[in-house]
Protein backbone atom coordinates (compact mmCIF):
# COMPACT_ATOMS: atom_id res chain seq x y z
CA UNK A 1 0.00 0.00 0.00
CA UNK A 2 1.44 3.34 -1.04
CA UNK A 3 0.84 6.89 0.09
CA UNK A 4 -2.72 8.04 0.58
CA UNK A 5 -2.99 11.03 2.88
CA UNK A 6 0.32 12.39 1.68
CA UNK A 7 -0.15 11.78 -2.02
CA UNK A 8 -0.13 15.51 -3.01
CA UNK A 9 3.42 15.79 -1.79
CA UNK A 10 4.57 13.17 -4.22
CA UNK A 11 4.54 15.92 -6.84
CA UNK A 12 7.44 17.64 -5.17
CA UNK A 13 9.41 14.61 -4.08
CA UNK A 14 12.58 14.53 -6.12
CA UNK A 15 14.48 11.32 -6.71
CA UNK A 16 17.98 11.14 -5.38
CA UNK A 17 20.33 13.01 -7.67
CA UNK A 18 23.52 11.13 -8.48
CA UNK A 19 26.54 13.31 -9.15
CA UNK A 20 29.91 12.20 -10.42
CA UNK A 21 32.82 12.62 -8.05
CA UNK A 22 34.28 15.15 -10.44
CA UNK A 23 36.41 17.93 -9.01
CA UNK A 24 36.31 17.58 -5.28
CA UNK A 25 38.92 17.52 -2.61
CA UNK A 26 39.41 13.77 -2.83
CA UNK A 27 43.10 14.20 -3.59
CA UNK A 28 43.82 16.20 -0.45
CA UNK A 29 46.33 14.50 1.83
CA UNK A 30 45.43 16.37 4.99
CA UNK A 31 46.36 14.84 8.31
CA UNK A 32 43.68 12.93 10.15
CA UNK A 33 41.10 15.38 11.49
CA UNK A 34 41.41 16.19 15.16
CA UNK A 35 38.17 15.86 17.07
CA UNK A 36 38.99 19.16 18.76
CA UNK A 37 38.81 20.99 15.44
CA UNK A 38 35.40 19.76 14.28
CA UNK A 39 32.86 22.49 13.64
CA UNK A 40 29.10 22.15 13.25
CA UNK A 41 28.10 23.64 9.91
CA UNK A 42 29.06 23.12 6.31
CA UNK A 43 32.21 25.16 5.79
CA UNK A 44 34.09 21.89 6.19
CA UNK A 45 34.47 18.46 4.70
CA UNK A 46 32.44 16.55 7.28
CA UNK A 47 29.23 14.55 6.89
CA UNK A 48 26.67 14.85 9.71
CA UNK A 49 23.99 12.36 10.69
CA UNK A 50 22.04 11.39 13.80
CA UNK A 51 20.95 8.10 15.33
CA UNK A 52 17.96 7.92 17.68
CA UNK A 53 19.52 5.03 19.61
CA UNK A 54 23.14 4.75 20.69
CA UNK A 55 25.20 1.90 19.33
CA UNK A 56 25.46 -1.09 21.65
CA UNK A 57 28.84 -2.52 20.60
CA UNK A 58 31.33 -2.22 17.77
CA UNK A 59 32.83 -5.67 18.21
CA UNK A 60 31.72 -7.43 14.98
CA UNK A 61 30.96 -10.80 16.56
CA UNK A 62 28.59 -9.19 19.10
CA UNK A 63 26.62 -6.91 16.78
CA UNK A 64 22.89 -7.64 16.57
CA UNK A 65 21.47 -4.17 15.85
CA UNK A 66 21.45 -1.88 12.82
CA UNK A 67 22.90 1.22 14.52
CA UNK A 68 25.99 -0.65 15.66
CA UNK A 69 26.38 -2.37 12.29
CA UNK A 70 26.22 0.85 10.28
CA UNK A 71 28.96 2.47 12.36
CA UNK A 72 31.07 -0.69 12.36
CA UNK A 73 30.83 -0.98 8.56
CA UNK A 74 32.90 2.21 8.34
CA UNK A 75 35.65 0.79 10.58
CA UNK A 76 35.94 -2.82 9.43
CA UNK A 77 36.12 -4.72 6.14
CA UNK A 78 36.07 -8.33 5.04
CA UNK A 79 36.94 -10.25 1.91
CA UNK A 80 33.97 -8.79 0.04
CA UNK A 81 31.38 -6.09 0.63
CA UNK A 82 28.07 -4.68 -0.56
CA UNK A 83 27.73 -2.01 -3.22
CA UNK A 84 25.47 0.56 -1.51
CA UNK A 85 23.93 1.49 -4.86
CA UNK A 86 22.49 -1.91 -5.75
CA UNK A 87 23.58 -4.20 -2.86
CA UNK A 88 25.54 -6.45 -5.22
CA UNK A 89 28.69 -8.14 -3.93
CA UNK A 90 31.91 -6.24 -4.69
CA UNK A 91 35.59 -6.88 -3.85
CA UNK A 92 36.95 -5.52 -0.57
CA UNK A 93 40.20 -6.98 0.77
CA UNK A 94 39.88 -9.84 -1.71
CA UNK A 95 40.81 -8.66 -5.21
CA UNK A 96 39.12 -11.63 -6.82
CA UNK A 97 37.80 -15.09 -6.05
CA UNK A 98 37.02 -18.38 -7.75
CA UNK A 99 34.34 -20.95 -6.95
CA UNK A 100 34.90 -24.53 -8.04
CA UNK A 101 32.43 -26.48 -10.16
CA UNK A 102 30.79 -28.04 -7.07
CA UNK A 103 30.03 -24.59 -5.68
CA UNK A 104 31.64 -25.53 -2.38
CA UNK A 105 35.29 -24.42 -2.59
CA UNK A 106 35.95 -20.67 -2.60
CA UNK A 107 39.47 -19.40 -3.28
CA UNK A 108 40.14 -15.75 -2.46
CA UNK A 109 43.14 -13.74 -3.65
CA UNK A 110 43.90 -10.95 -1.18
CA UNK A 111 45.01 -7.49 -2.16
CA UNK A 112 48.57 -6.72 -1.11
CA UNK A 113 49.38 -3.71 1.04
CA UNK A 114 46.10 -3.55 3.00
CA UNK A 115 46.90 -2.45 6.54
CA UNK A 116 45.08 -2.37 9.84
CA UNK A 117 44.45 1.08 11.26
CA UNK A 118 47.25 2.48 13.42
CA UNK A 119 46.93 1.59 17.10
CA UNK A 120 49.20 1.05 20.12
CA UNK A 121 48.45 -2.69 19.98
CA UNK A 122 50.81 -2.93 17.01
CA UNK A 123 54.59 -2.64 17.12
CA UNK A 124 55.50 1.04 16.96
CA UNK A 125 51.79 1.92 16.93
CA UNK A 126 51.64 1.38 13.16
CA UNK A 127 49.05 -0.90 11.61
CA UNK A 128 50.60 -3.91 9.90
CA UNK A 129 49.68 -5.61 6.63
CA UNK A 130 46.71 -7.95 6.50
CA UNK A 131 47.40 -11.51 5.33
CA UNK A 132 45.37 -14.66 4.83
CA UNK A 133 46.40 -15.74 8.34
CA UNK A 134 44.40 -12.82 9.75
CA UNK A 135 41.26 -14.14 8.07
CA UNK A 136 42.03 -17.63 9.34
CA UNK A 137 42.31 -16.18 12.85
CA UNK A 138 39.12 -14.09 12.51
CA UNK A 139 37.03 -16.94 11.13
CA UNK A 140 38.34 -19.32 13.79
CA UNK A 141 37.29 -16.76 16.39
CA UNK A 142 33.89 -16.62 14.70
CA UNK A 143 33.58 -20.37 15.31
CA UNK A 144 34.63 -20.18 18.98
CA UNK A 145 32.11 -20.24 21.83
CA UNK A 146 32.21 -17.04 23.83
CA UNK A 147 29.75 -14.64 25.48
CA UNK A 148 31.04 -12.12 22.92
CA UNK A 149 30.16 -14.32 19.95
CA UNK A 150 26.50 -13.95 19.06
CA UNK A 151 26.73 -14.46 15.33
CA UNK A 152 28.06 -17.99 14.80
CA UNK A 153 24.52 -19.21 14.07
CA UNK A 154 24.09 -16.47 11.49
CA UNK A 155 27.41 -17.01 9.78
CA UNK A 156 29.45 -20.23 9.57
CA UNK A 157 27.21 -22.68 11.44
CA UNK A 158 26.02 -25.43 9.11
CA UNK A 159 27.86 -23.83 6.21
CA UNK A 160 31.64 -24.21 6.57
CA UNK A 161 33.33 -27.60 6.87
CA UNK A 162 34.37 -28.23 10.47
CA UNK A 163 32.73 -25.09 11.86
CA UNK A 164 30.14 -26.89 13.98
CA UNK A 165 32.60 -29.39 15.47
CA UNK A 166 35.10 -26.63 16.22
CA UNK A 167 32.42 -24.54 17.93
CA UNK A 168 31.27 -27.49 20.03
CA UNK A 169 34.83 -28.39 21.06
CA UNK A 170 35.66 -24.78 21.92
CA UNK A 171 33.22 -24.91 24.83
CA UNK A 172 35.91 -26.83 26.72
CA UNK A 173 38.75 -24.51 25.78
CA UNK A 174 40.91 -24.04 22.70
CA UNK A 175 40.43 -27.11 20.48
CA UNK A 176 43.43 -29.29 19.67
CA UNK A 177 42.55 -29.15 15.96
CA UNK A 178 42.18 -26.33 13.46
CA UNK A 179 39.08 -25.08 11.69
CA UNK A 180 39.08 -27.56 8.83
CA UNK A 181 37.17 -25.58 6.22
CA UNK A 182 39.41 -22.49 6.26
CA UNK A 183 42.92 -22.97 4.85
CA UNK A 184 45.78 -20.54 4.23
CA UNK A 185 47.40 -21.41 0.90
CA UNK A 186 49.91 -18.57 1.09
CA UNK A 187 50.06 -15.06 2.56
CA UNK A 188 47.57 -13.74 0.02
CA UNK A 189 45.44 -16.80 -0.78
CA UNK A 190 42.62 -18.13 1.40
CA UNK A 191 40.49 -21.19 0.71
CA UNK A 192 37.08 -21.80 2.31
CA UNK A 193 35.27 -25.09 1.85
CA UNK A 194 31.52 -25.40 2.41
CA UNK A 195 29.47 -28.43 3.36
CA UNK A 196 27.26 -27.91 0.33
CA UNK A 197 26.37 -25.34 -2.29
CA UNK A 198 25.17 -22.20 -0.52
CA UNK A 199 23.54 -19.41 -2.51
CA UNK A 200 24.14 -16.81 0.21
CA UNK A 201 27.70 -17.49 1.32
CA UNK A 202 29.22 -14.40 -0.33
CA UNK A 203 26.46 -12.34 1.29
CA UNK A 204 27.43 -13.79 4.66
CA UNK A 205 31.06 -12.81 4.09
CA UNK A 206 29.96 -9.27 3.17
CA UNK A 207 28.16 -8.73 6.48
CA UNK A 208 29.87 -7.19 9.46
CA UNK A 209 30.39 -10.73 10.79
CA UNK A 210 32.90 -11.38 7.99
CA UNK A 211 35.26 -8.59 9.08
CA UNK A 212 38.97 -9.25 9.51
CA UNK A 213 40.18 -8.63 13.08
CA UNK A 214 43.75 -8.13 14.27
CA UNK A 215 44.89 -10.72 16.81
CA UNK A 216 46.93 -8.07 18.64
CA UNK A 217 43.82 -5.91 19.00
CA UNK A 218 41.56 -8.72 20.19
CA UNK A 219 44.14 -9.78 22.76
CA UNK A 220 44.57 -6.20 24.02
CA UNK A 221 40.98 -4.93 23.90
CA UNK A 222 38.69 -7.97 23.75
CA UNK A 223 35.09 -7.02 23.01
CA UNK A 224 35.94 -3.30 23.11
CA UNK A 225 37.99 -3.67 19.93
CA UNK A 226 37.46 -0.89 17.40
CA UNK A 227 40.30 -1.52 14.92
CA UNK A 228 39.79 -2.63 11.35
CA UNK A 229 40.99 -1.83 7.85
CA UNK A 230 38.09 0.46 6.94
CA UNK A 231 37.98 3.95 5.52
CA UNK A 232 37.33 5.58 8.91
CA UNK A 233 38.79 5.39 12.40
CA UNK A 234 36.51 5.75 15.42
CA UNK A 235 37.21 8.65 17.78
CA UNK A 236 35.18 8.82 20.97
CA UNK A 237 35.29 12.19 22.76
CA UNK A 238 34.48 12.63 26.44
CA UNK A 239 30.80 13.13 25.53
CA UNK A 240 30.63 9.91 23.44
CA UNK A 241 27.09 9.31 24.65
CA UNK A 242 26.11 12.37 22.60
CA UNK A 243 28.43 12.23 19.58
CA UNK A 244 31.23 10.13 18.03
CA UNK A 245 33.53 10.81 15.09
CA UNK A 246 34.51 8.55 12.25
CA UNK A 247 37.73 10.15 11.10
CA UNK A 248 39.41 9.63 7.72
CA UNK A 249 41.92 6.79 7.62
CA UNK A 250 44.81 8.23 5.63
CA UNK A 251 46.26 4.74 5.15
CA UNK A 252 43.10 3.33 3.58
CA UNK A 253 43.97 1.03 0.69
CA UNK A 254 41.25 1.83 -1.84
CA UNK A 255 41.37 4.41 -4.64
CA UNK A 256 38.72 5.62 -7.06
CA UNK A 257 38.75 4.99 -10.81
CA UNK A 258 40.93 8.06 -11.34
CA UNK A 259 43.52 6.84 -8.86
CA UNK A 260 42.54 9.26 -6.08
CA UNK A 261 42.73 7.99 -2.54
CA UNK A 262 39.56 7.23 -0.64
CA UNK A 263 37.77 8.32 1.45
CA UNK A 264 36.96 11.80 0.16
CA UNK A 265 35.42 13.25 3.32
CA UNK A 266 37.37 13.98 6.49
CA UNK A 267 34.90 12.95 9.17
CA UNK A 268 31.48 11.38 9.63
CA UNK A 269 29.96 13.06 12.69
CA UNK A 270 27.36 10.81 14.36
CA UNK A 271 25.20 12.41 17.04
CA UNK A 272 22.68 10.64 19.28
CA UNK A 273 19.58 12.79 19.74
CA UNK A 274 16.60 10.76 20.97
CA UNK A 275 13.77 12.20 18.84
CA UNK A 276 12.95 12.61 15.16
CA UNK A 277 11.77 16.15 15.82
CA UNK A 278 15.22 17.07 17.13
CA UNK A 279 16.74 15.50 14.03
CA UNK A 280 14.47 17.50 11.77
CA UNK A 281 15.29 20.78 13.52
CA UNK A 282 19.00 20.10 13.07
CA UNK A 283 18.48 19.32 9.39
CA UNK A 284 16.60 22.59 8.86
CA UNK A 285 19.58 24.42 10.36
CA UNK A 286 21.86 22.42 8.05
CA UNK A 287 23.51 20.77 11.04
CA UNK A 288 22.66 17.35 9.61
CA UNK A 289 23.19 16.10 6.07
CA UNK A 290 20.84 13.13 6.21
CA UNK A 291 17.71 12.06 8.06
CA UNK A 292 16.15 8.61 7.78
CA UNK A 293 12.65 7.58 8.84
CA UNK A 294 10.82 10.89 9.22
CA UNK A 295 7.16 10.77 10.32
CA UNK A 296 4.73 11.74 7.55
CA UNK A 297 3.43 14.74 9.46
CA UNK A 298 6.95 16.10 9.84
CA UNK A 299 7.57 15.69 6.12
CA UNK A 300 4.37 17.56 5.30
CA UNK A 301 5.36 20.37 7.65
CA UNK A 302 8.87 20.58 6.23
CA UNK A 303 7.68 20.67 2.62
CA UNK A 304 5.14 23.40 3.34
CA UNK A 305 7.64 25.42 5.33
CA UNK A 306 10.60 25.12 2.96
CA UNK A 307 9.03 24.45 -0.43
CA UNK A 308 11.60 26.66 -2.19
CA UNK A 309 14.45 24.45 -1.04
CA UNK A 310 12.81 21.50 -2.82
CA UNK A 311 11.86 23.41 -5.98
CA UNK A 312 15.17 25.12 -6.65
CA UNK A 313 17.17 23.89 -9.61
CA UNK A 314 19.20 22.16 -8.37
CA UNK A 315 17.19 21.37 -5.25
CA UNK A 316 18.78 22.22 -1.92
CA UNK A 317 17.01 19.39 -0.14
CA UNK A 318 16.26 16.01 -1.70
CA UNK A 319 13.39 13.90 -0.39
CA UNK A 320 12.56 10.38 -1.42
CA UNK A 321 10.61 7.47 -0.08
CA UNK A 322 11.73 3.87 -0.51
CA UNK A 323 10.48 0.50 0.70
CA UNK A 324 12.86 -1.18 3.11
CA UNK A 325 13.95 -4.79 3.52
CA UNK A 326 12.36 -4.54 6.93
CA UNK A 327 9.34 -5.98 8.74
CA UNK A 328 7.76 -5.11 12.09
CA UNK A 329 6.06 -7.63 14.32
CA UNK A 330 5.42 -8.81 17.86
CA UNK A 331 6.95 -12.07 19.02
CA UNK A 332 4.92 -14.36 21.24
CA UNK A 333 6.58 -16.15 24.13
CA UNK A 334 5.59 -19.56 22.82
CA UNK A 335 7.29 -21.48 25.64
CA UNK A 336 4.72 -20.59 28.31
CA UNK A 337 0.97 -20.15 28.68
CA UNK A 338 -1.12 -18.74 27.13
CA UNK A 339 0.94 -18.45 23.92
CA UNK A 340 2.07 -22.07 23.96
CA UNK A 341 -1.37 -22.63 22.38
CA UNK A 342 -1.41 -22.00 18.62
CA UNK A 343 -5.10 -21.13 18.72
CA UNK A 344 -4.38 -18.24 21.09
CA UNK A 345 -1.62 -16.99 18.81
CA UNK A 346 -3.91 -17.17 15.78
CA UNK A 347 -6.72 -15.45 17.68
CA UNK A 348 -4.44 -12.51 18.44
CA UNK A 349 -3.39 -12.33 14.80
CA UNK A 350 -6.97 -12.23 13.52
CA UNK A 351 -7.94 -9.64 16.17
CA UNK A 352 -5.65 -6.90 14.84
CA UNK A 353 -6.83 -4.43 12.21
CA UNK A 354 -3.52 -3.87 10.44
CA UNK A 355 -5.05 -1.59 7.84
CA UNK A 356 -6.20 0.80 10.55
CA UNK A 357 -2.84 0.50 12.23
CA UNK A 358 -1.08 1.61 9.06
CA UNK A 359 -3.46 4.33 7.91
CA UNK A 360 -4.31 5.92 11.27
CA UNK A 361 -1.64 5.04 13.82
CA UNK A 362 1.30 5.16 11.40
CA UNK A 363 -0.23 7.86 9.19
CA UNK A 364 0.58 5.72 6.15
CA UNK A 365 4.28 5.67 6.97
CA UNK A 366 4.65 2.08 5.84
CA UNK A 367 4.73 0.05 2.67
CA UNK A 368 1.58 -1.67 3.86
CA UNK A 369 0.03 -3.99 6.45
CA UNK A 370 1.85 -7.30 6.95
CA UNK A 371 -0.88 -9.66 5.81
CA UNK A 372 1.36 -11.95 3.73
CA UNK A 373 4.03 -13.17 6.10
CA UNK A 374 7.28 -11.91 7.57
CA UNK A 375 9.40 -11.30 4.45
CA UNK A 376 9.28 -7.74 3.18
CA UNK A 377 7.87 -7.39 -0.37
CA UNK A 378 11.16 -6.05 -1.76
CA UNK A 379 12.59 -9.13 -3.45
CA UNK A 380 12.00 -9.62 -7.15
CA UNK A 381 10.32 -12.95 -7.95
CA UNK A 382 9.66 -13.77 -4.29
CA UNK A 383 5.86 -13.83 -4.39
CA UNK A 384 4.92 -12.67 -0.94
CA UNK A 385 1.29 -12.16 -2.00
CA UNK A 386 0.94 -15.93 -2.36
CA UNK A 387 1.67 -16.42 1.35
CA UNK A 388 -1.58 -16.54 3.31
CA UNK A 389 -1.29 -14.37 6.35
CA UNK A 390 -3.86 -12.97 8.75
CA UNK A 391 -6.62 -10.56 7.82
CA UNK A 392 -8.84 -8.72 10.30
CA UNK A 393 -11.60 -11.13 11.38
CA UNK A 394 -12.99 -10.59 14.88
CA UNK A 395 -15.48 -13.47 14.64
CA UNK A 396 -12.73 -15.93 13.78
CA UNK A 397 -10.51 -14.50 16.51
CA UNK A 398 -13.21 -14.94 19.16
CA UNK A 399 -13.97 -18.47 17.98
CA UNK A 400 -10.31 -19.50 18.23
CA UNK A 401 -9.94 -17.93 21.68
CA UNK A 402 -13.04 -19.81 22.87
CA UNK A 403 -11.68 -23.07 21.46
CA UNK A 404 -8.50 -22.41 23.42
CA UNK A 405 -10.57 -22.28 26.61
CA UNK A 406 -11.14 -18.54 26.97
CA UNK A 407 -14.66 -17.71 25.74
CA UNK A 408 -15.06 -13.94 25.44
CA UNK A 409 -11.67 -13.62 27.11
CA UNK A 410 -12.88 -15.11 30.41
CA UNK A 411 -10.02 -16.42 32.50
CA UNK A 412 -7.41 -15.06 30.12
CA UNK A 413 -4.40 -13.69 32.03
CA UNK A 414 -3.24 -10.11 31.72
CA UNK A 415 -0.61 -9.93 28.99
CA UNK A 416 2.70 -8.12 29.45
CA UNK A 417 3.70 -6.51 26.17
CA UNK A 418 7.23 -5.10 25.82
CA UNK A 419 8.40 -2.42 23.40
CA UNK A 420 11.10 0.21 23.01
CA UNK A 421 9.44 3.52 23.79
CA UNK A 422 12.39 5.62 22.62
CA UNK A 423 10.62 5.39 19.30
CA UNK A 424 7.27 7.23 19.47
CA UNK A 425 6.01 5.05 16.63
CA UNK A 426 6.43 1.96 18.79
CA UNK A 427 4.58 3.61 21.66
CA UNK A 428 1.64 4.61 19.49
CA UNK A 429 1.43 1.15 17.96
CA UNK A 430 1.56 -0.52 21.38
CA UNK A 431 -1.30 1.63 22.66
CA UNK A 432 -3.40 0.88 19.57
CA UNK A 433 -2.80 -2.88 19.85
CA UNK A 434 -3.69 -2.71 23.54
CA UNK A 435 -7.00 -1.07 22.61
CA UNK A 436 -7.79 -3.50 19.81
CA UNK A 437 -7.10 -6.60 21.89
CA UNK A 438 -9.33 -5.34 24.68
CA UNK A 439 -12.12 -4.30 22.31
CA UNK A 440 -12.02 -7.37 20.09
CA UNK A 441 -11.06 -10.15 22.53
CA UNK A 442 -11.73 -8.69 25.98
CA UNK A 443 -8.06 -9.22 26.81
CA UNK A 444 -6.12 -6.93 29.14
CA UNK A 445 -2.61 -5.85 28.17
CA UNK A 446 -0.01 -4.16 30.38
CA UNK A 447 2.51 -2.11 28.42
CA UNK A 448 6.17 -2.42 29.36
CA UNK A 449 8.34 0.35 27.90
CA UNK A 450 12.05 -0.53 27.97
CA UNK A 451 15.24 0.94 26.53
CA UNK A 452 16.62 -0.12 23.16
CA UNK A 453 19.47 -2.13 24.74
CA UNK A 454 17.22 -3.78 27.34
CA UNK A 455 14.71 -4.72 24.68
CA UNK A 456 17.33 -6.54 22.61
CA UNK A 457 18.72 -8.41 25.62
CA UNK A 458 15.28 -9.41 26.92
CA UNK A 459 14.13 -10.66 23.53
CA UNK A 460 16.90 -13.29 23.48
CA UNK A 461 15.93 -14.81 26.84
CA UNK A 462 13.41 -17.57 27.42
CA UNK A 463 11.97 -15.83 30.47
CA UNK A 464 10.59 -12.66 28.96
CA UNK A 465 7.43 -10.70 28.29
CA UNK A 466 4.42 -12.47 26.77
CA UNK A 467 4.78 -10.31 23.66
CA UNK A 468 7.86 -8.42 22.48
CA UNK A 469 8.03 -5.77 19.73
CA UNK A 470 10.62 -6.65 17.11
CA UNK A 471 11.71 -5.27 13.78
CA UNK A 472 14.07 -7.03 11.43
CA UNK A 473 16.16 -5.26 8.80
CA UNK A 474 17.86 -7.66 6.40
CA UNK A 475 21.56 -8.31 6.98
CA UNK A 476 21.84 -9.26 3.32
CA UNK A 477 19.44 -8.99 0.37
CA UNK A 478 17.74 -12.37 0.36
CA UNK A 479 14.43 -13.67 1.84
CA UNK A 480 16.53 -16.35 3.53
CA UNK A 481 17.67 -13.76 6.06
CA UNK A 482 14.11 -13.21 7.32
CA UNK A 483 13.31 -16.91 7.58
CA UNK A 484 16.63 -17.69 9.26
CA UNK A 485 15.16 -16.09 12.39
CA UNK A 486 12.87 -19.12 12.71
CA UNK A 487 15.34 -21.91 11.92
CA UNK A 488 14.87 -24.40 14.74
CA UNK A 489 18.44 -25.72 14.76
CA UNK A 490 19.57 -22.33 16.06
CA UNK A 491 17.61 -22.72 19.31
CA UNK A 492 19.96 -23.57 22.20
CA UNK A 493 19.20 -26.60 24.35
CA UNK A 494 19.51 -24.57 27.51
CA UNK A 495 16.70 -22.16 28.26
CA UNK A 496 19.26 -20.05 30.09
CA UNK A 497 21.25 -19.42 26.90
CA UNK A 498 20.44 -16.46 24.66
CA UNK A 499 18.76 -17.47 21.42
CA UNK A 500 19.95 -15.37 18.49
CA UNK A 501 18.67 -14.90 15.88
CA UNK A 502 15.76 -17.26 16.63
CA UNK A 503 14.56 -15.27 19.62
CA UNK A 504 11.06 -16.82 19.38
CA UNK A 505 12.68 -20.28 19.92
CA UNK A 506 10.32 -21.58 17.24
CA UNK A 507 10.97 -25.14 16.07
CA UNK A 508 9.28 -27.09 13.29
CA UNK A 509 10.97 -29.98 11.48
CA UNK A 510 9.09 -29.37 8.22
CA UNK A 511 10.07 -25.68 8.22
CA UNK A 512 13.72 -26.56 8.85
CA UNK A 513 13.80 -29.10 6.03
CA UNK A 514 12.36 -26.67 3.46
CA UNK A 515 14.61 -23.88 4.69
CA UNK A 516 17.69 -26.05 4.26
CA UNK A 517 16.57 -27.10 0.77
CA UNK A 518 16.17 -23.45 -0.16
CA UNK A 519 19.56 -22.52 1.17
CA UNK A 520 21.41 -25.17 -0.83
CA UNK A 521 19.33 -24.74 -4.01
CA UNK A 522 21.35 -24.27 -7.21
CA UNK A 523 19.17 -21.45 -8.55
CA UNK A 524 17.05 -18.60 -7.22
CA UNK A 525 13.74 -20.00 -8.46
CA UNK A 526 14.17 -23.28 -6.54
CA UNK A 527 15.44 -21.44 -3.47
CA UNK A 528 12.45 -19.10 -3.41
CA UNK A 529 9.97 -21.94 -3.92
CA UNK A 530 11.29 -23.74 -0.85
CA UNK A 531 11.53 -20.57 1.21
CA UNK A 532 7.91 -19.67 0.44
CA UNK A 533 6.71 -23.11 1.51
CA UNK A 534 8.72 -22.80 4.71
CA UNK A 535 7.36 -19.32 5.38
CA UNK A 536 3.78 -20.54 5.00
CA UNK A 537 4.37 -23.25 7.62
CA UNK A 538 5.80 -20.70 10.05
CA UNK A 539 2.97 -18.23 9.50
CA UNK A 540 0.41 -21.00 10.07
CA UNK A 541 2.12 -21.83 13.37
CA UNK A 542 1.99 -18.12 14.29
CA UNK A 543 4.99 -17.66 16.61
CA UNK A 544 4.75 -13.96 15.71
CA UNK A 545 2.14 -11.32 14.93
CA UNK A 546 3.29 -9.53 11.74
CA UNK A 547 2.15 -5.90 11.67
CA UNK A 548 3.60 -3.88 8.78
CA UNK A 549 6.32 -3.70 6.15
CA UNK A 550 8.52 -0.63 6.28
CA UNK A 551 8.74 2.21 3.81
CA UNK A 552 10.55 5.33 4.95
CA UNK A 553 11.35 8.88 3.95
CA UNK A 554 14.96 9.85 3.40
CA UNK A 555 15.96 13.50 3.52
CA UNK A 556 19.33 14.50 2.08
CA UNK A 557 21.21 17.76 1.66
CA UNK A 558 22.06 18.09 -2.04
CA UNK A 559 25.67 18.95 -1.23
CA UNK A 560 26.17 15.22 -0.66
CA UNK A 561 27.47 13.22 -3.63
CA UNK A 562 27.47 9.45 -4.12
CA UNK A 563 25.38 8.65 -1.07
CA UNK A 564 22.94 5.91 -2.04
CA UNK A 565 19.92 5.20 0.15
CA UNK A 566 19.00 1.54 -0.25
CA UNK A 567 16.39 -0.91 0.94
CA UNK A 568 18.77 -2.59 3.40
CA UNK A 569 19.63 0.76 5.08
CA UNK A 570 23.26 -0.22 4.52
CA UNK A 571 25.77 2.64 4.61
CA UNK A 572 29.26 2.95 3.24
CA UNK A 573 30.85 6.40 3.31
CA UNK A 574 34.13 5.49 1.62
CA UNK A 575 33.10 7.05 -1.72
CA UNK A 576 30.80 9.80 -0.44
CA UNK A 577 31.96 13.34 -1.18
CA UNK A 578 30.64 16.85 -0.60
CA UNK A 579 30.15 19.85 -2.85
CA UNK A 580 31.66 23.04 -1.52
CA UNK A 581 30.43 26.54 -2.31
Amino acid sequence: MKLKKNAPYLLIIISLVIYSCGNNNANQEANTTSTDSLQIGHNNNNFYLNEIDHYLTLYPHSITDLVSANIAYQIYEGLVGFNPKDLNIVPAIAEKWDIDETGTVYTFKLKKGVKFQDDPCFEGGKGREVTANDFKYSFTLLCTQSPDNRVFNSSFKGRVVGADSYFEASAKGKPSFELEGVKVKDDYTLEITLLQHDQSFLNILATIYGSVLPKEGVEKYGNTLKIGTGAFILKEPSNASEVVYLVKNNNYHRKDKEGKKLPYIDTVVVSFLPTKQAELEMFKKQELDYVYGLPSESVNELVEEQIKNFQKNPAKFILNRLPDMSSNYYEFNILVKPFDNVKVRKAFNYAIDREKLVTETLNDQAFGPAVNGITSPTFKDYKTTEIRGYTFDVAKAKKLLAEAGYPDGKGFPTIRMQFNGNNSKNTNVAIEIQKQLFTNLNVNVDLNNVSFATGIENALKSEKANMTKTSWVADYPNPENFLFNFYGKNVPESKEANSFPNSTRYQNIAFDRLFEQGRKAKNTADAYQNFMKAEQIMIDDAPIMPLWYDENYRLLNSRVINFYPNAMVYRNFSEVSLKHN
